[in-house]
């Protein structure tokens, strides 16, 4: 045989077995391990999917640009950067505990009978969980897991903020979301961001930006919902100043020197515990 034949050969193998999984399924199975595992090398999905390293790249490439994954050197990961947020399920996984204990802090701002903004935050998700049990409410959201989550709660008016459907953040952003927020005027606003930097938060999704930005002038009182891990990341788009917000809600683990730096800004702040208190 010769060294083209084999080299047929092989390729005809690798074209084979590219038939095992269509690539819905193999962009799946990627996207499943990079959840649980945090990030994959190219040769490990060539192993695990049977496929060619240029059928890889050509699924990580699909990916990053639906926002399922970032593209590094050898591989992929699910971690933010100033330039990529990371997905709904895996940002859903990170601070859970604080996260709980940032929005039972929440829940206690929100009065039964108001109109309430709840953003497509993986931090503000217990919020909108806890809702149902606290009174009668109506929520505007452009977060289809907070749509589903209170959709059959009898207690609760949804009011679904529509546009076009982003699968990494389940949730409708852009221009036209944004305009549906600003017809309407809410109580309370309770939202995230993905990071805090000198006295400004910021997002990595412009997108993103434009609704937050417009869920914020449709509130007539605004709440940030941040835990620790937010401070001191980079994003590239700012979202707004703190001291746009009329209070933040953070963790007890927030270090001290960003708390001091809060005081020093005038930012109103609690930090979320048992004994929680505001500054």
């Amino acid at each position: 045989m010769t060294d083209t034949e084999g080299a047929a050969d092989g390729s005809a193998a690798m074209d084979a077995s590219v038939t095992k999984l269509s690539p819905k399924d193999r962009r799946k199975r990627i996207t499943d391990r990079l959840l649980a595992e945090g990030q994959v090398t190219i040769e490990e999905l060539v192993q695990e999917l049977g496929v060619s390293q240029m059928t890889v790249h050509r699924d990580l490439d699909a990916l990053e640009h639906q926002g399922w994954l970032r593209k590094v050197r050898g591989g992929a990961t699910a971690t933010p950067s100033a330039l990529f947020e990371s997905t709904a399920r895996w940002r859903g996984a990170e601070q859970v505990a604080a996260k709980e204990a940032i929005c039972a802090a929440a829940l206690t701002l929100a009065e039964p009978g108001q109109a309430v903004i709840i953003d497509d935050s993986s931090t503000a998700l217990p919020l909108a969980r806890s809702l149902s049990s606290h009174g009668a409410y109506t929520v505007i959201t452009n977060s289809l897991q907070v749509i589903n989550e209170l959709a059959e709660e009898p207690d609760i008016r949804v009011i679904a903020l529509g546009g076009e459907y982003h699968a990494a953040f389940n949730a409708f952003l852009g221009m036209s979301t944004a305009d549906i927020a600003r017809s309407f005027r809410a109580d309370i606003a309770f939202l995230s961001t993905s990071a805090v930097d000198n006295g400004h938060c910021y997002h990595q999704a412009q997108e993103n930006v434009l609704v937050k930005r417009a869920l914020m002038a449709a509130a007539r009182r605004k709440v940030l919902l941040v835990d620790h891990s937010k401070f001191g990341r980079q994003a590239l788009y700012e979202l707004a100043p703190l001291a746009d917000f009329d209070l933040v809600i953070s963790d007890d683990l927030l270090p001290q020197e960003e708390q001091d730096a809060l005081q020093s800004l005038g930012v109103r702040y609690e930090l979320a515990t048992e004994g929680s208190h505001r500054r």
